[in-house]
């Protein structure tokens, strides 16, 4: 198994993408805290079913945006799984309007939960790799980070931040035996997708885009963020992995 006896945190772990990367980690022997806002009871039987495969699963309560919950959370790890060698930064936010509607209030929530919400937990679990010699950092970005898109200026700058953040992170730990790389999504089919009353016109709009014109899955990229985590990419840092379909070449 390719994470046996590595211990993960991944934000935004109740739903979509980190349900998918929660699940998958556990499969390949990780034990997972799982980060949720909103939906409490999903991570807890997400908690349960990893529990049920023989690894350590919790499922803590955080607002990403906040430097002190981060904190408190990394503490909680470390006590529950006695290490952390990975932590994925995948929670975010999107609040749409053109620059000339947006207000100044969709600008600031969206770069605080977007771009510092990574920060706050790179701050705390980075010392813990830096002194183990061996840490593995994930962050979850998107092709619109890399292009930019219509009405969507505070996600793409946050996006595009994390990109920065990224690479700069990349080399600062580098020294340490540390990785640190980006995946970009294009569409993926989550709940959030499937629950928009535009999710026809959404889909249409990007599989016209779409190389391998299909909708991408959770587990998509979930696969590519596993791969990142272990050491089949040990040699691999400061990139960003585009996983959608060649939605954006």
């Amino acid at each position: 198994m390719l994470l046996q006896g590595k211990s993960a945190i991944v934000s935004g772990g109740s739903q979509g993408i980190g349900y998918s990367t929660s699940l998958e980690f556990a499969r390949e022997g990780a034990n997972v805290c799982i980060l949720y806002r909103k939906h409490g009871e999903e991570a807890q039987k997400l908690a349960a079913e990893i529990q049920g495969m023989g690894r350590k699963a919790i499922a803590v309560s955080c607002d990403i945006s906040s430097f002190s919950d981060a904190e408190r959370v990394v503490k909680t790890a470390m006590e529950a799984f006695g290490s952390l060698e990975i932590l994925v930064n995948n929670a975010g936010m999107n609040w749409d309007g053109v620059c000339w509607k947006m207000t100044e209030e969709q600008w600031d929530k969206v770069i605080e939960v977007n771009l510092k919400g990574y920060f706050n937990f790179v701050r705390h679990a980075a010392p813990i790799f830096k002194d183990k010699k061996y840490g593995k950092i994930i962050n979850v970005t998107s092709i619109n980070g890399m292009r930019g898109k219509f009405g969507q200026t505070n996600y793409s700058a946050s996006k595009a931040g994390i990109i920065g953040y990224t690479k700069a992170l990349a080399k600062e730990l580098g020294s340490f035996n540390v990785n640190v790389n980006a995946v970009a999504p294009g569409l993926i089919e989550t709940s959030m997708l499937r629950g928009s009353d535009a999710r026809d016109k959404i889909v249409d709009m990007a599989m016209a885009e779409m190389a391998l014109k299909r909708v991408g899955e959770a587990e998509d990229v979930a696969n590519v963020i596993t791969f990142l985590a272990s050491d089949k990419a040990r040699h691999i840092t400061g990139e960003v992995i585009k996983v959608d379909g060649g939605q954006y070449i």
